[in-house]
């Protein structure tokens, strides 16, 4: 993400009647405030056939990225040692927030950085010995469900950094 922050624009939906312009977009800060919030996420991965996998995991925000853990050997770590793509939003679909980027597997130093504020958020620690990954945003939509917010608040940010480089 540059200084100024992501670029906001509209995400590409045909047919649903989106808005044209930048007159309603959402601000960035609408989403990280979500993406703070919310206590419940959906992780969605596929492994190296392509079969997708969608899960619930708990995670925290930090900074310009959303960090949760998994198990060593659960379908989720599988996935992502072989095709780091993924997608995490927080539970509720009112007001939804998707995160496409690439999982990275932190390590100790990231890890420790993120420990406390999971365990402030969560009363439990990281798993020992369980990865924690960080997924960056390349892109993320958001809508409102109902109108006019839906057609015309929705919002797409596409950041600037290349989120398959690591």
């Amino acid at each position: 993400m540059s200084a100024a922050g992501p670029v906001a624009d509209r995400p590409w939906m045909p047919g649903y009647g989106i808005a044209t312009g930048v007159e309603g977009l959402l601000p960035w800060s609408w989403a990280v405030e979500r993406l703070n919030l919310s206590r419940h996420y959906w992780v969605a991965t596929s492994n190296a056939a392509g079969v997708p996998h969608l899960a619930a995991v708990w995670a925290v925000w930090d900074a310009d990225a959303l960090c949760f853990s998994t198990g060593a050997q659960s379908r989720k770590a599988r996935d992502l040692a072989t095709n780091p793509r993924c997608s995490i939003t927080p539970a509720g679909a009112a007001e939804s927030v998707v995160v496409e980027g690439r999982a990275l597997r932190l390590d100790a130093e990231a890890t420790a950085r993120v420990r406390e504020p999971y365990l402030a958020k969560y009363g439990l620690p990281f798993p020992d010995g369980d990865p924690v990954f960080a997924v960056r945003p390349s892109t993320v939509v958001a809508v409102i469900d109902g109108d006019p917010d839906f057609t015309e608040r929705a919002t797409r940010w596409r950041f600037d950094h290349d989120p398959y480089s690591g």
